[in-house]
């Protein structure tokens, strides 16, 4: 019986995502007519995968209106979906000419605009989460939250979180507005988030996170170093134990962390997806947790 992707709530008052979220920053690179998008969203959807990851700039500022093509050739789609974007990049780019020099913008003028522009690309009336993308040295929580708030109030936006966030930066615009997650980078290749607070953090506010390049940004299956080939012999002895891929294992490690992550893939292969599916049904011993840790960090715990 194929594996369903289970249902998480990210805060007491947060939305109820699908455990595994479908990323969609590749979209534009793989060539999919709009027929095939939605296909593809029907197969993620019928692993449970409800979820879908976005960026204002994904793409070269794409992403997200070929979704909202799929979403207008299927409208039913929507109702079935939860969408989470992203704002405050500003990157140099053909399709940004306005833009001098790559920059991060939270005043209250720009995230109301750019939520205004994914409305419409996406052509959806609402986001169901809103995420500031980068820490911004020029945040002005106040600002920030009165946009956030104006979004809520007009029905633009549900929930809103942050990503990249350090705690103390969590905290501070958290101060001003709720929010429900941080979405951080986590992986056997790059553990820093299990020791710098952030997912400390999660777990005392009882907030999930949501994490990317959860496979090591594709590192963990190219030929690699000395250490990633010491990680790739570990998970694959881990994987020969539960009789799955190296994959499900990699993706099962994050997963296993009681901030209760939620993970997020960077395919457009069925496959792959079903995969990170999958990996919500594994357990790893502890000692195997363990040992894979410390294959990357090249040495056992103090």
């Amino acid at each position: 019986m194929a594996v369903i992707a289970p249902r998480i709530r990210l805060a007491a008052d947060g939305p109820e995502f699908s455990r595994i979220v479908f990323g969609l920053w590749r979209l534009a690179e793989w060539n999919l007519a709009p027929a095939a998008r939605v296909a593809l969203l029907e197969q993620a959807l019928a692993l449970g995968v409800t979820t879908v990851d976005q960026a204002d700039i994904y793409g070269g500022y794409v992403s997200e209106t070929l979704l909202g093509e799929a979403l207008a050739l299927a409208p039913g789609l929507r109702k079935r979906l939860q969408i989470v974007s992203k704002c405050g990049i500003k990157l140099v780019h053909p399709n940004r000419p306005q833009h001098r020099v790559k920059h991060y913008d939270t005043s209250g003028a720009h995230i109301l605009a750019s939520v205004e522009t994914s409305l419409r690309a996406m052509h959806t009336d609402h986001l169901d989460l809103l995420l500031i993308h980068r820490p911004d040295p020029l945040m002005d929580a106040d600002a920030v939250a009165e946009a956030f708030l104006q979004l809520q109030k007009d029905g633009k936006v549900l929930h809103f979180g942050v990503s990249n966030f350090t705690p103390a930066q969590f905290d501070l615009l958290s101060s001003r507005v709720p929010l429900v997650t941080n979405q951080v980078e986590l992986s056997v290749l790059q553990p820093a988030a299990l020791t710098d607070g952030s997912l400390d953090q999660a777990q005392r506010l009882r907030c999930a996170p949501m994490i990317w390049s959860a496979l090591g940004g594709g590192q963990l299956f190219g030929d690699g170093d000395a250490r990633v080939q010491r990680v790739r012999a570990e998970l694959a002895r881990v994987a020969a134990l539960h009789a799955v891929s190296e994959a499900v294992i990699a993706t099962a490690w994050v997963l296993q962390h009681p901030s209760r992550p939620l993970v997020l893939t960077g395919s457009g292969r069925i496959a792959a997806i079903a995969e990170a599916v999958s990996a919500c049904a594994v357990t790893l011993a502890r000692e195997d947790w363990f040992a894979i840790l410390a294959a990357s960090t090249g040495a056992e715990v103090a």
